[in-house]
């Protein structure tokens, strides 16, 4: 089989097993896009409040151990990016100066390209720190230089004060004339206030670590266009999977849980295409029993 095929294969189709098995079997170069959404090393055991669905985070060989979990895939998914490809790492404040460090070593200092700031309001304070509400997600190029971007636009303007022409349009008086604002709103920054999804917010899976559609759809749209294949190995719940799916993406999933492959199934089923129909049925995979 070639490998192109070998990696056709994989396109919508959700793997249950350890995504390095995975990686290590698919063809270089074969992504224009993976996000990474690894354990944070909390040392916790994340939990649904029924039980129904549990992530491990617990390393009892500590930094080190963790460490050299990721390495090794954070090599594959390198492997695996087109050189017009991005990588985006989901970490929190408890490793991700520690994952910069191996992802400069493997990709080189150079190809750094942000360090996304998901800024977000949750319950719960701190009385002895400031209260942490922030992930961070870093962006490597596989070739700097050459990434695929869609400059991303949103929010308002801050117009106080301004002028405004017949149109109602906002400008300002510069030396060479009127500059107009852009009408969708100024270009996106590093720092990305999203909400966190709520106990009611009408997409949440009851998954511990599922993240808001709206952060992948921004990273999705980034980063790649219609018909680009997108990659998520630790998918989880299958956001990444969904919004890939609805925004006309192909897409690679992978996660060693039973029950997150079997609820990102579900979910996928249920999405509506660019076409205005249904996702097709996610492949079965051979071998392993079928969710339900």
């Amino acid at each position: 089989m070639s490998p192109k095929a070998r990696s056709l294969q994989y396109h919508g189709r959700i793997t249950r097993g350890d995504n390095l098995d995975l990686m290590t079997g698919l063809p270089g170069g074969c992504c224009d896009l993976i996000y990474a959404d690894p354990p944070f090393f909390t040392g916790k055991r994340h939990t649904q409040a029924d039980g129904g669905h549990c992530v491990g985070d617990h390393w009892p060989g500590g930094l080190d151990n963790y460490l050299d979990f990721l390495r090794p895939r954070l090599e594959q998914m390198r492997r695996l990016l087109k050189p017009s490809a991005t990588l985006y790492v989901h970490l929190d404040w408890h490793a991700v100066h520690y994952v910069k460090v191996v992802l400069d070593e493997l990709f080189g200092y150079d190809h750094f390209l942000n360090e996304v700031i998901w800024s977000y309001r949750t319950g719960g304070r701190s009385t002895r720190w400031f209260a942490r509400k922030h992930d961070t997600i870093l962006a490597y190029a596989r070739k700097a230089g050459s990434q695929k971007f869609n400059l991303l636009r949103g929010g308002t303007f801050r117009t106080d004060g301004m002028n405004y022409d017949d149109q109602g349009r906002p400008y300002k008086q510069t030396r060479a004339g009127r500059l107009h604002f852009h009408p969708d709103g100024p270009a996106l920054t590093d720092v990305w206030e999203i909400p966190f999804l709520s106990t009611v917010a009408r997409e949440r899976t009851g998954y511990p670590t599922q993240k808001p559609e709206a952060l992948l759809e921004r990273i999705i749209r980034a980063g790649t266009d219609p018909g680009s294949v997108v990659a998520d190995f630790f998918c989880g719940s299958g956001t990444t999977l969904v919004v890939a799916e609805r925004l006309g993406r192909r897409w690679i999933g992978c996660d060693i849980s039973r029950s997150a492959v079997c609820l990102a199934r579900a979910r996928l089923r249920k999405v509506k295409t660019p076409a205005g129909g249904r996702s097709k049925k996610p492949s079965p995979i051979p071998g392993k029993r079928p969710c339900g």
